[in-house]
């Protein structure tokens, strides 16, 4: 089990945009986990300057909720994820984060999973995969799909590593880890530059568990688009085959 014997903390890093409608749902299952080894659970919103009701949708929330752990911080103008994620990360307290979009595509019923390589001294890094295992997955987009095994593939011959799911949301990471890295990316290439620069790190864990998917469509509120995917090769070619710092 984990060396360190007092409490534990995890930061849920949420960064969220035009998100009104699911914030509070997402924050419901996040309130209703119980983690392993009774881990508390420390949440960060960061508000990446939306334009619905987002803003009051959280303020809402936490004053609903006083007795839940939240930080809450906002861009006064729209950065991107990967900036949101940047202000997350920076104020995290935690000794594990974890990433978790606002709306419904991932379960944080499964932190747990995602948690076990750490607790029980195996991994640093944990990405939930979800083109691994037997749960849910659901059904969308061809292209989308061989999109991200592409990508995936790529971020694979530029870093050694043998992923599934280079793209995909939920990963875990030591807290000292993720601070200690120069991120750049302020969009979607959040992903792949990570993935790169935490492979170049010495004598590092990675692991991959399987994870379910409730995927949006557009009609949802799905942002990414092709346009990301281009930038997401950029980076891979960048950070990956260049080896920029």
């Amino acid at each position: 089990m984990y060396k360190d014997k007092t409490a534990i903390k995890l930061s849920v890093v949420i960064p969220a945009y035009n998100e009104a409608e699911t914030i509070h749902l997402i924050l419901n299952k996040i309130q209703s986990i119980e983690l392993l080894a009774a881990i508390e659970k420390e949440i960060i919103i960061v508000n990446d300057c939306s334009q619905d009701n987002t803003k009051e949708a959280i303020e809402t929330y936490i004053n609903k909720n006083q007795s839940l752990n939240i930080k809450y911080f906002e861009h006064e103008v729209n950065k991107g994820k990967g900036a949101a994620l940047h202000t997350g990360i920076k104020n995290a307290s935690g000794e594990f984060l974890v990433i978790q979009d606002a709306d419904l595509e991932y379960d944080p019923a499964e932190y747990n999973d995602l948690l076990k390589p750490v607790l029980n001294d195996f991994a640093d890094v944990v990405y939930g995969s979800r083109f691994a295992g037997n749960n849910p997955h659901r059904v969308l987009f061809f292209w989308h799909t061989i999109g991200n095994r592409f990508l995936t593939l790529l971020s694979n011959i530029s870093t050694n590593l043998n992923l599934t799911d280079m793209e995909t949301c939920y990963k875990l990471f030591r807290t000292d880890i993720i601070q200690s890295i120069s991120l750049k990316e302020k969009r979607f290439g959040f992903e792949p530059e990570v993935t790169a620069k935490i492979s170049r790190i010495p004598k590092i864990r990675i692991y991959e568990v399987g994870i379910s998917y409730y995927g949006r469509t557009y009609e949802d509120g799905k942002k990414i688009g092709w346009k990301d995917g281009f930038r997401a090769i950029y980076c891979i070619l960048k950070y990956g085959f260049l080896k920029f710092q």
